[in-house]
């Protein structure tokens, strides 16, 4: 297990077009004499979801302070360089996430990540691929750890993006299992936000309950103005009105907080089948109404099991000890590692302090490796992550399987259905389009 150093800090200050940068902290062993290999996070940190923002930034800081505090990454020049995560805040808007490029390019940053938006993921690998096509000698990679809209690995799929979570149709295949062992489900409402994600997670669960439970009716399907309901009472009347016992939903952020405390209020008594109900406050705004009733999906959770994955969980509470910032996501830190190994094999052959971003992809579409006990592939066809599912149940901590809580909450989630990677893959409809050079 990496041990932390904390030997010296680096802040760094930068006024972008129309967006803010700053970079965190770093941890850094006494080596790393090099310039920092920068990385652009480009995410909504301020606005609604500015949580959500918060919460990646954090899981990148700490991966780029393992990086750091192992060496960093050996450069052509002989110099141990550490990785600096700078941030931009795209307020989660394409327009403005659009800026944000432009700027870290105009930096000189060649690695972007983003993730909590598929609206604005697609925006910027259009951009990105028309900019490397432009450019060539400032081409740039993106690593996606969050928008999960499953054409971007389909037929929207390209050379320079790579997507670190499990696509919509894959957590929705995982949620099947828990739905089609539900015998006494009949009735679910469908309700999501108003984007292209939102809206393949409900296009998806009508078509997957046809496939795996007919006997399953659609009682009502709803789509929302993202971030912009403030009172979710009218919604939650209209699931209890048409007499649903379960609720499907992909909601994140504040619009998930804020359904599930409507619930508990307007006496909504249901199921919740949920993509993201595990953390940012969706447990404690459902309390003890949530006990056995809310499920979710993720790559891991803290209550996985094993030695590696406990021991791995136990160093990020101390790195992040104020239960408020208790949001490890296990696919950004396999993300981080994949990208420092990359890292590590294309900077002895560079032949300046750029980053060749032809390079990095090559190395990074043949990523594999386990991390915390947990074992993922890149597929190299699509870019998208083959790697292990996992469903979820709300308990209260101290259950059994139930010895991590969430967000000091009281609550946590008990691991009631594990996928394998085998079976949570889904064939590709990508057909890339690779650059020679």
């Amino acid at each position: 297990m990496l041990t932390l150093i904390l030997n010296r800090w680096l802040t760094r200050f930068t006024l972008g077009v129309l967006c803010f940068a700053a970079s965190v902290p770093f941890a850094l062993a006494n080596n790393l004499t090099g310039e920092p290999i920068r990385v652009a996070m480009i995410e909504g940190l301020s606005g609604p979801f500015a949580n959500t923002g918060e919460a990646a930034f954090r899981n990148l800081a700490w991966g780029a302070e393992r990086i750091n505090a192992a060496g960093g990454i050996r450069w052509s020049d002989g110099r141990m360089r550490p990785i600096e995560v700078v941030r931009f805040d795209s307020k989660g808007r394409p327009e403005d996430a659009l800026s944000s490029l432009r700027a870290a390019v105009d930096q000189g940053i060649r690695i972007v990540m983003q993730g909590n938006s598929s609206a604005v993921a697609a925006a910027l690998i259009d951009a990105i691929n028309k900019h490397n096509v432009r450019e060539p000698s400032q081409r740039v990679v993106f690593l996606n750890y969050a928008a999960v809209e499953p054409a971007l690995t389909n037929e929207g799929c390209s050379f320079w993006h790579f997507r670190y979570d499990a696509h919509a149709q894959m957590r929705m295949a995982a949620l099947m299992h828990p739905i089609q062992a539900n015998e006494t489900l009949k009735r679910v409402y469908l309700i999501g936000q108003d984007y292209s994600f939102g809206q393949s997670v409900v296009r998806e669960a009508k078509a997957q309950l046809a496939a795996k439970r007919p006997d399953i009716a659609v009682v009502g399907e709803e789509l929302h103005a993202i971030g912009r309901v403030k009172d979710f009472l009218p919604y939650i009347a209209k699931i209890k009105a048409s007499g649903a016992q379960a609720v499907i939903t992909g909601n994140w952020g504040n619009d998930l907080t804020l359904l599930v405390k409507a619930a508990k209020e307007g006496g909504f008594e249901g199921t919740f089948y949920t993509f993201y109900g595990n953390a940012l406050g969706a447990p404690t705004a459902m309390g003890d109404a949530g006990v056995g009733q809310v499920l979710a999906v993720a790559e891991w959770f803290p209550n996985q099991g094993g030695a590696a994955s406990d021991a791995f969980y136990k160093q990020f509470l101390a790195r992040f000890p104020d239960p408020a910032q208790d949001y490890m996501h296990m696919r950004k830190q396999w993300m981080m590692q994949a990208l420092g190994d990359a890292l590590k094999q294309v900077g002895p052959k560079a032949k300046d302090a750029g980053v060749d971003a032809f390079a990095l992809a090559l190395a990074l579409e043949q990523s594999q490796g386990s991390l915390g006990g947990h074992a993922a592939q890149m597929r190299a066809s699509d870019h998208q992550l083959q790697q292990p599912l996992a469903v979820a149940q709300m308990e209260k901590q101290g259950n059994e399987g139930t010895a991590f809580g969430v967000e000091g909450s009281g609550y946590g989630f008990k691991v009631v259905r594990r996928i394998g990677a085998a079976d949570a893959s889904l064939p590709t409809t990508c057909q890339m389009k690779r650059p020679t050079s």
